[in-house]
C-alpha cells in the first residue's frame, strides 16, 4: 500500500517572511529602522523639545548628525538585509551593480544638472517669485554641495526606493502600479521630520506635511522615468535626487531672496506635477520600462523565465 506523503509546509520564520515578501518587509524595515534612529533627533531641542540635547554645527551639523543615520539605517540597510537574504550573493551583486552604472549619454547628464535649476527657477517665478543672479560664491559651492550630496542623501535613500524597490515591483505591477506604490510610501518615510526643524517645525504650515507627499509621488514618477531609460543607472537617479536637493538648499534661497521657505515647495509641487504628467503622457504610463529588463539577482538572458517564475 502507498502512502501519500503530506505536502510540505510553508517556511516559516523571518527568512521565510523575507522570502515570500521582500518588498513588504523592505518597506517596514525602511520606516523603522530609520524612524527609530531619529527619535533622539525628534526629542532634542531641533525637534520637540522633549530631551535636552543639541547637535553641533548649526543646521548642517543636525543634518549629518541628527538626520543622516537614521537615513543609511533604513533604506539603503534594509535593502542590503532583503536582498542578501532573498535573493542571496547573486542579487547582490545585481543590486550593488546598479550604482556602477556611470556609463550613459553625456545627455543625462547636462539634461539633469542644467534641466533641474531651470524648472526649479520657472516653477518658482510662475508660483510668484522675482529671480535674480546668484552671487559668484554662492554658485562656488554648488558642485561641492551636490558631491556631498550625493555621498549623503543619494547614497542613502536611492539603493533602497529606485535600486531595490522599482525592479521588483514594476516586474509584478507594471510602471503604474508602482508609481503608485512608492512614491506615497517615500513621502510617509519622511513625516516624522516634520516634528523637526528640518521640516520646518514649530513654525509650518499644517497643509506642509501633506504637500510633501504629494511631491514626493510626483517626483517618484519622474524619477522612475530617469532609472528606466538610462538603463537602471542608479546614479542617474541619485544625481536627479540630489541635485533637485542641492539647488533647494544652496542656491534658491540667493536667486529667491524676497520668498518664504515654503514656495521652495509649491514650485517642486508645480515642477514635478508638470513634468511627470508630461512624462505619464508621452511614454502611455510606461515610463520608459521594459519588461524584458533585468530583475534582482537574473541576467538579462534568463529575464523571460524570471518573469515566468514571479507571476
Amino acid at each position: 500500500m502507498s502512502v501519500i506523503a503530506p505536502a510540505e509546509a510553508p517556511g516559516r520564520g523571518l527568512r521565510a517572511l523575507i522570502e515570500r515578501r521582500p518588498v513588504t518587509v523592505f518597506f517596514v524595515l525602511a520606516n523603522l529602522a530609520s524612524w527609530i534612529a531619529w527619535t533622539p533627533y525628534i526629542l532634542s531641542q531641533h525637534g520637540l523639545g522633549v530631551l535636552d540635547i543639541s547637535f553641533p554645527g548649526g543646521g548642517l551639523g543636525s543634518q549629518l548628525l541628527g538626520v543622516l543615520p537614521g537615513a543609511y539605517l533604513g533604506p539603503i540597510a534594509s535593502a542590503f538585509l532583503v536582498t542578501a537574504v532573498a535573493d542571496g550573493r547573486a542579487g547582490l551583486r545585481e543590486w550593488a551593480g546598479r550604482l556602477w552604472r556611470w556609463r550613459v549619454s553625456w545627455r543625462w547628464y547636462a539634461g539633469i544638472l542644467l534641466g533641474v535649476p531651470a524648472v526649479f527657477v520657472v516653477s518658482t517665478v510662475f508660483v510668484g517669485g522675482e529671480a535674480q543672479v546668484p552671487p559668484v560664491l554662492v554658485l562656488a559651492a554648488y558642485v561641492p554641495g551636490l558631491l556631498l550630496q550625493m555621498i549623503t542623501t543619494g547614497l542613502a535613500e536611492e539603493p533602497g526606493w529606485r535600486d531595490f524597490a522599482l525592479p521588483r515591483l514594476q516586474r509584478k505591477v507594471g510602471p503604474l502600479g508602482t508609481a503608485a506604490i512608492v512614491g506615497p510610501l517615500w513621502g510617509v518615510w519622511h513625516l516624522p521630520l516634520f516634528l523637526t526643524e528640518w521640516g520646518g517645525y514649530p513654525d509650518a504650515a499644517w497643509y506642509r506635511p501633506i504637500e510633501f507627499v504629494v511631491v514626493c509621488v510626483m517626483f517618484n514618477i519622474v524619477m522612475m522615468w530617469v532609472f528606466n531609460r538610462t538603463g537602471q543607472s542608479l546614479p542617474m537617479a541619485m544625481l536627479f535626487h540630489v541635485s533637485i536637493n542641492n539647488f533647494a538648499s544652496v542656491v534658491w534661497s540667493s536667486v529667491f531672496p524676497g520668498l518664504h521657505g515654503d514656495y521652495i515647495q509649491h514650485a517642486l509641487l508645480l515642477g514635478s506635477s508638470v513634468v511627470a504628467g508630461a512624462l505619464l503622457v508621452a511614454t502611455r504610463g510606461r515610463l520608459g520600462y521594459h519588461p524584458d529588463d533585468t530583475v534582482p539577482g537574473v541576467g538579462r538572458s534568463t529575464a523571460g523565465q524570471a518573469l515566468v517564475a514571479h507571476r
